[in-house]
């Protein structure tokens, strides 16, 4: 037995070593660490569990010959997050480059499978240069059965991808049906077809990095929703956006009920002017809402017209959508649509409340809008919203016109709690334009048409842009002052924590993709 017991010990060596020391100092001199490094970061310390450790790769495909690939190329396992059940798996750049082959993808296919049957979220370390060629077709039915589970386990578990190397072509689907995607900048990057491809087909020349890094792929195209400037910190930020999840969709998010101070907060009053031609930053007003100040926003750097993430009020963790005047006066365009029914879907498959906090003129109008589809982007946003079963709750800051007032969570599309600050205005549109085509012949035949229409803009604000209209309607559950909003938001919560409701029975719904 003795004899067995080193043997053991020795095939496990050989496997934790990976592609060996030549590799892992070529790993780590591109600034980058190994799979089992990334896995011990990211666990709780002594947790981590390894699966199938001597998974062995076929050596009978051509081209291949005696093969030696510890570990498959991938290292798989559970461990603790927080003393939280989680699944990883960590693709190893030191054995075949990380690339997915028959058995690596059977690896991750079987831990997905138990992190569905168990409850428990699962997180993708990518560094791979892609299907593994020798291996052909068989490597990319490999991806398909991961793909497949990516699809069907969507919005029973969470599901987190952190590109830490190269994703290219068919490898960046998984992480693109994730919930979320972490890239680090300089050393990572997705595309489908690399730069060498693009300048022999098309003729455009481009590096890797801004072809699809970071930068690009959080801010420009939308397929990450965050960045950090190293392993470590992308590791550590996936840790702090779990401490907000729930492990299923089984499950409520984790709460502490902390109760909450209702000392009226008098900075609410100074971060919005009531002048809503004047511009602010709606995450102040976010941060004096959520527990000491602590939002984790999605997505910052795209569509920044629009702000969404998550946060706790008086210990409920809620997903927050706000309007963000800071730019494009808060309007919602084709990307902003995307952003937001993306987030509120996610929230709702696992089962956060939504805080809406409502700053918008409408729908960014143009020719390039129009013709790049608003109308079925901004129809996500109503979906989304309708669809939703989850606390729903909509403070009005300021300004609410238009289609996009109906489409931000508006009572008629199912709002559990609409309240409204004093000086917002609720209208089909502002009062310049509503004046302008009410009163048009009257102002074009008054012997001082600026003074006729200063008037009439008067007239209309005064009469229908303010809150008091539609809550004579119900379509505004109350006017608050804006100092008690937090505590007006915590209320609402406690109210609705055991909300039920159900939708009619489908198969499933059709959403304007």
């Amino acid at each position: 037995m003795e004899d067995k017991l080193f043997e053991l010990q020795d095939r496990r060596r050989r496997v934790e070593l990976g592609g060996g020391d030549a590799r892992i100092l070529q790993q780590h001199e591109k600034g980058k660490l190994t799979a089992r490094e990334r896995i011990d970061l990211l666990l709780d310390p002594g947790t981590f569990h390894e699966m199938n450790p001597f998974a062995a790769t076929r050596a009978d495909y051509p081209g291949m010959g005696p093969v030696d690939a510890p570990g498959e190329g991938v290292v798989t396992g559970y461990g603790n997050i927080d003393g939280r059940l989680v699944y990883v798996f960590a693709q190893d750049f030191t054995v075949f480059g990380g690339a997915l082959g028959e058995v690596h993808a059977q690896k991750i296919a079987k831990i997905m499978d138990l992190a569905a049957k168990t409850g428990a979220p699962v997180i993708g370390l990518n560094d791979s240069g892609g299907a593994r060629i020798q291996e052909g077709v068989v490597s990319l039915d490999g991806y398909g059965h991961v793909f497949y589970r990516n699809a069907i386990y969507s919005g029973v578990i969470p599901q987190i991808s952190v590109i830490m190397g190269p994703c290219a072509g068919g490898a960046v689907y998984s992480p693109a049906i994730t919930d979320f995607i972490y890239m680090v900048e300089e050393t990572s990057q997705m595309f489908i077809t690399g730069p060498k491809v693009i300048e022999t087909v098309t003729g455009e020349r481009i590096s890797s990095e801004d072809l699809g890094g970071a930068k690009v792929q959080e801010g420009v195209s939308g397929v990450a929703h965050f960045t950090a400037k190293t392993e470590e910190e992308a590791l550590q930020g996936v840790r702090r956006l779990l401490s907000f999840l729930p492990s299923s969709n089984q499950e409520q998010p984790p709460h502490v009920d902390r109760g909450i101070d209702r000392t009226p907060d008098e900075r609410l009053l100074e971060i919005v002017p009531v002048d809503g031609s004047k511009v602010y930053d709606v995450k102040d007003v976010i941060g004096r809402l959520v527990d000491d100040g602590d939002f984790l926003e999605v997505q910052p750097l795209f569509a920044r017209n629009a702000v969404v993430g998550f946060g706790r009020i008086g210990g409920y963790v809620v997903g927050i959508v706000a309007n963000q005047p800071k730019f494009m006066a808060g309007g919602l365009d084709i990307d902003s649509s995307d952003k937001i029914a993306r987030f509120i879907r996610f929230c709702d498959a696992f089962n956060i409340p939504l805080i809406t906090l409502e700053d918008v003129t409408g729908f960014i109008p143009g020719i390039k809008q129009e013709h790049g589809g608003i109308i079925r982007h901004g129809a996500k946003i109503l979906y989304a919203y309708s669809e939703a079963t989850v606390p729903k709750i909509t403070v009005i800051l300021r300004k609410a016109y238009g289609g996009a007032y109906v489409a931000l969570n508006s009572k008629a599309i199912g709002a559990d709690v609409v309240l409204a600050w004093p000086a917002s205005e609720i209208a089909v549109m502002g009062p310049e334009g509503a004046a302008n085509i009410i009163y048009a012949k009257e102002i074009a035949a008054s012997p001082n048409p600026e003074e006729t229409r200063a008037a009439r803009i008067r007239e209309y604000r005064d009469r229908f842009a303010n809150p008091y209209v539609a809550a004579g309607a119900g379509m505004v559950d109350d006017v608050i002052d804006p100092r008690e909003t937090r505590v007006q938001l915590y209320d609402a919560l406690t109210v609705l924590r055991h909300k039920q409701e159900s939708r009619p029975r489908r198969k499933h719904g059709n959403i304007p993709l």
